[in-house]
């Protein structure tokens, strides 16, 4: 039996022991949708943000071909970024960003080399699945950055859009 040549859905899937669902507990029971997340990556240097899907695999554009370490020291000439778990949600007025969360990370190109800590960036994908605003910690070209890109990319989503999340931004 091949177990890659299937009639099942067997994409990418995230499981959480927590996550019950209303299904017989067998196949998808504990899935996670991640459809409703899309992730961005900030160039701090450069002041840019642009949405790349591929973060939601570790395969960003800036990701692939890196090899992540949790020491800062292993990536001494890393270029400063931040992913943003972005979380969208609909309610009486329409679509909004119902979540927003950054996670940093740092990528020396030359070296192949790459720093970010996995457990918060899975952890920052939760909470901005749990409908949290988490961008504390961004600079303010970052802010900046990214409110440009949520209001180009729809302003009826950012104007309907918790007043937290905007006061985060300004």
């Amino acid at each position: 039996m091949d177990i890659f040549n299937n009639n099942k859905n067997s994409g990418f899937t995230i499981l959480s022991s927590n996550n019950k669902t209303e299904v017989h507990g067998g196949y998808g029971a504990g899935m996670l949708d991640l459809s409703a997340v899309s992730s961005i990556i900030i160039d701090v240097e450069a002041g840019e943000a642009v949405i790349d899907m591929g973060a939601l695999h570790a395969k960003s554009v800036v990701e692939k071909g890196i090899k992540f370490t949790p020491n800062k020291e292993d990536t001494p000439n890393g270029k400063p970024y931040w992913l943003i778990w972005v979380t969208v949600d609909r309610n009486e007025q329409g679509p909004y960003y119902a979540g927003a969360t950054a996670c940093y990370m740092e990528i020396d190109r030359e070296a192949r080399r790459g720093y970010k800590l996995l457990p918060e960036h899975v952890n920052r994908m939760d909470y901005s699945m749990k409908r949290r605003i988490m961008l504390s910690e961004l600079d303010e070209k970052s802010k900046a950055a990214l409110k440009k890109l949520l209001v180009d990319n729809n302003e009826a989503m950012y104007n309907n859009s918790s007043d937290e999340l905007k006061e985060a931004l300004s």
